[in-house]
């Protein structure tokens, strides 16, 4: 029998065997290590001396602009950071368990709708007893506040590509009996790269409003100011200095452009490379700084190293036969075990569930009658009614535009960018100019904030759109060519099938978005005006602003139980039906 050879050669020797220093690895090293120290740095400054009082150096001086973007920028890569880690392992495990599944794609959607923002002073107090008198209890709490704004939906999207997964592919690893990190790193994990890519575009373009809201929070009746462009953005509205405010925008603007020529955009043209198919694009996207890092000898040795020490070690788990030793043991003590696991999961699940419900109802017994509370369900219908009308309208509008897109390599390019800055850019800062409209054309909210709603929600759709049209293998858009589907035949035939999966994730995650944007969609100020829409969201926000967490308690548990009712009955059964029908194989 011949020796089984190993995968990879784990060796170090190999770091200066035949090494040519070119100026590839010099620009590659001085990115490497300018990022690096410019980390260090920014850490340190996270954790300094701090009060309730406020961060005594923050100020309009237009020379601190760089150095706040900075701050708001590192951490937006730090949220991203644990986003990516709890999608890759809570995404994957709901995927592998059923039971696991129940329990955690409910509480996802549920998640993504409750407005965090309404909570942020609660979160902010718990961090800041954990870290007293520093700066690093507020900084998590920002932290924490724009993870809960990137997370849900690159979980979501990440679960379902991988349920989505072709059958033939599904076979093939059980032909070759492919260990768990086998499948997941060669079949599971390449399989989901370009929806994960796009989702988190998305998500990370979506966490910046978040970054606007947590750099100014009140909590024990303190204004607290973090070090930051939104802070500063902030203050500059505040005191109605105009010309600091358009420089924050312009430093927003400019940054957003240049992490998406360093950052993303390499990133989306390495993914290509997971594209399932057989003939080649025709035209492929570029990147310059792909190209020097791909190019680089310094980079692809080091990235080597780490990838088959990760590979090495994870084979060398599950040789040791830990998976076959369980399921041996599990045999051995027979199916009552597993009932009996089953039996103390859901037990512990219905004791958390009650012990929340209880709570709620303590704070609002005796305090609502029942027309009150028929009150808040007729006003969470209104609200559920305009989610479900800016999901039709945003599908309609960007459903051609996405395919569009993601047929042309060379539009995507120029067209990512723009739609960057558009998902990018913090929505609340363009409310008082769309009020402003509103008030002079007499558009009442009840439709405007649909409007309102769309602005910062309808990018999931867009971006899940173009990255289901980008999947779609260049062999099958041949074969379309070649049996001559034009129009409606082609779109029934082959687009639609091909990125329905990937709306569902996007419509899904738009309408949770919408959801926990109501808040501030349904309740405007312009100067001395106050527009409010009959909705949830605005219940919410009088409700916050008034200090009467009874009616926060009541409003929340109202949309929890809309979200689970919705997540059960429509898109619980589109998931399934993408999975059964709408996938590539």
């Amino acid at each position: 029998m011949q020796k089984r050879q190993p995968i990879f050669n784990f060796s170090l020797s190999f770091l200066i065997e035949d090494f040519d220093f070119t100026w590839r690895d010099l620009i590659a090293l001085l990115m490497f290590i300018s990022s690096l120290w410019l980390a260090i740095s920014l850490i340190k400054d996270m954790n300094v001396p701090y009060t309730t009082s406020g961060f005594q150096d923050l100020n309009l001086n237009y020379d601190r602009i760089p150095y706040y973007m900075m701050r708001s920028t590192f951490r937006m890569f730090l949220a991203y950071g644990a986003s990516l880690l709890f999608t890759t392992t809570i995404g994957y495990w709901a995927y592998r368990s059923k039971r696991a599944r129940s329990l955690i794609i409910p509480m996802v959607d549920i998640l993504q709708s409750v407005p965090v923002l309404g909570f942020l002073s609660i979160t902010v107090t718990g961090f800041m007893s954990l870290f007293p008198h520093s700066l690093l209890g507020v900084e998590l709490a920002s932290l924490f506040a724009i993870f809960t704004g990137q997370v849900w939906n690159m979980t979501l999207g990440f679960y379902h590509s991988l349920i989505t997964l072709p059958n033939d592919l599904q076979e093939v690893s059980k032909v070759y009996k492919l260990n768990p990190w086998q499948r997941f790193s060669r079949l599971e994990l390449p399989n989901s790269t370009i929806s994960l890519v796009w989702n988190s575009m998305m998500s990370f373009g979506g966490g910046w409003f978040f970054v606007v809201q947590s750099e100014m929070i009140t909590v024990l009746g303190k204004n607290i100011k973090l070090p930051g462009i939104g802070s500063y953005m902030g203050m500059a509205l505040e005191k109605g200095d105009t010309r600091a405010a358009l420089y924050a925008v312009l430093a927003m603007v400019t940054t957003i452009i240049l992490i998406d020529l360093l950052f993303w955009k390499p990133i989306t043209v390495w993914s290509m490379k997971f594209k399932n198919e057989q003939v080649d694009s025709a035209e492929n996207p570029k990147s310059i700084i792909f190209e020097i890092l791909n190019k680089s000898k310094l980079v692809n040795k080091l990235v080597d190293l780490i990838l088959s020490s990760i590979d090495i070690f994870f084979n060398w788990f599950f040789s040791l036969g830990t998976m076959t030793f369980l399921k041996k043991k599990r045999k051995k003590k027979g199916i009552k075990e597993n009932h009996l696991f089953d039996f103390f999961f859901y037990l512990f699940v219905f004791g958390v569930v009650t012990y929340i419900i209880y709570f709620a109802f303590n704070q609002i017994k005796n305090k609502f009658s029942f027309d009150d509370i028929i009150l808040v369900l007729k006003l969470g219908t209104y609200t559920m009614l305009r989610v479900f009308l800016m999901v039709i309208v945003s599908t309609l509008i960007w459903t051609p535009i996405g395919v569009w897109v993601g047929f042309r390599p060379s539009t995507a390019k120029i067209v990512r960018p723009l739609a960057q800055i558009g998902a990018s850019f913090p929505i609340n800062m363009t409310f008082p100019i769309v009020v402003a409209f509103f008030i002079n054309h007499n558009i009442g909210m009840n439709w405007g904030s649909i409007f309102l709603l769309s602005l910062g929600s309808q990018w999931y759709v867009f971006f899940n759109i173009i990255a289901g049209a980008s999947s779609i293998p260049n062999d099958m858009k041949e074969c379309a060519r070649i049996f001559n589907l034009k129009g409606i035949k082609l779109w029934s035939k082959m687009i639609i099938p091909a990125i329905f999966p990937f709306w569902v994730t996007g419509a899904c995650t738009a309408a949770g978005g919408a959801w926990n944007a109501s808040i501030v969609a349904e309740y405007a100020n312009f100067g001395k005006q106050k527009l409010i829409a009959q909705g949830l969201g605005s219940y919410i926000s009088q409700a916050t602003s008034e200090g009467n967490w009874s009616a926060i308690f009541l409003s929340i548990a109202t949309m929890s139980i809309f979200v689970v009712l919705i997540n059960r009955l429509v898109w619980r059964k589109l998931y399934k039906l993408s999975a059964d029908k709408f996938h590539l194989e």
